[in-house]
């Protein structure tokens, strides 16, 4: 059984990489075929740092996916604070309120701000573009925020912001000092999660988005319509060259301070 479950295992881990591997295979290849590897070399990834268009989209696509990510931990957090304070009953109809924005297709979602969007641009005279963006990334972000947030309540002692106001702390100081330390890897997992999410939403972006603000993704979706160029094979490798570095650093660091606590008890 267990030989079984290794080949299962390596199947699935080939289906899943196997597309990526090809994809950073190619990104080095001298010519623009899909299906013959000609030669190495490095021109796409120079082509694409001079590709204005595509530059232009990841910049947007960054200052987006940052602005709304905060907003979203901010929202999300003092949302979560409140959630956790209220009754059983409350509590369990906000919560699947909260949730429905997860459940709900992102086409509904997508179609529904885009109208939202019109109706006050009607009557507001404001055009489609940065602003209408990071609403709509903030929109679909914080419910994913008090996601991860909800349970550090949870695992939290409930007494320990009553015995911090009991010897003598403000409730901001009490809330600072005691309940957001114990919430924080909540706060973290959920605006890395919000980043994420905003780096890779299209469908929402799509209805939202102006002809100055478009995201990566659009920009790749319209070139994609026409011909697939090895500069998106290249921006594709260096895009997951990065989120990989990232995830290894970030286990580095959750095993460092989970050894540190070991130690410490």
């Amino acid at each position: 059984m267990k030989k079984f479950a290794k080949i299962y295992m390596a199947l699935v881990l080939f289906f899943l990489y196997a597309p990526i591997f090809v994809l950073i295979v190619f990104s080095f290849n001298e010519s623009k075929s899909r299906s013959m590897f000609t030669g190495f070399t490095l021109d796409w990834y120079v082509r694409l740092f001079h590709n204005r268009i595509i530059i232009s989209s990841l910049i947007n696509t960054l200052i987006i996916a940052v602005v709304a990510s905060i907003g979203s931990t901010i929202l999300g957090t003092l949302a979560a604070i409140g959630i956790n304070s209220m009754r059983k009953v409350p509590k369990s109809v906000v919560m699947n309120i909260t949730n429905m924005p997860i459940i709900n297709p992102e086409i509904v979602t997508g179609v529904s701000l885009m109208l939202l969007f019109v109706f006050f641009a009607a009557r507001m005279k404001f055009e489609f573009g940065f602003a209408t963006l990071i609403i709509a990334h903030i929109t679909f972000d914080v419910p994913y925020v008090i996601l991860n947030i909800m349970p550090k309540f949870k695992q939290m002692d409930p007494h320990l912001y009553e015995a911090a106001l009991d010897l003598g702390c403000s409730p901001f100081k009490a809330f600072y000092k005691v309940v957001l330390p114990e919430i924080m890897p909540g706060v973290i997992s959920g605006f890395l999660m919000a980043v994420t999410y905003s780096l890779d939403d299209f469908v929402v972006s799509y209805f939202t988005s102006g002809s100055t603000s478009q995201t990566l993704p659009i920009t790749i979706y319209s070139m994609t319509r026409r011909k697939v160029s090895p500069e998106i094979n290249a921006l594709s490798t260096i895009i997951f060259i990065v989120v990989l570095i990232i995830l290894i650093i970030k286990n580095i660091v959750e095993n460092r301070s989970a050894q540190s606590k070991g130690a410490g008890a």
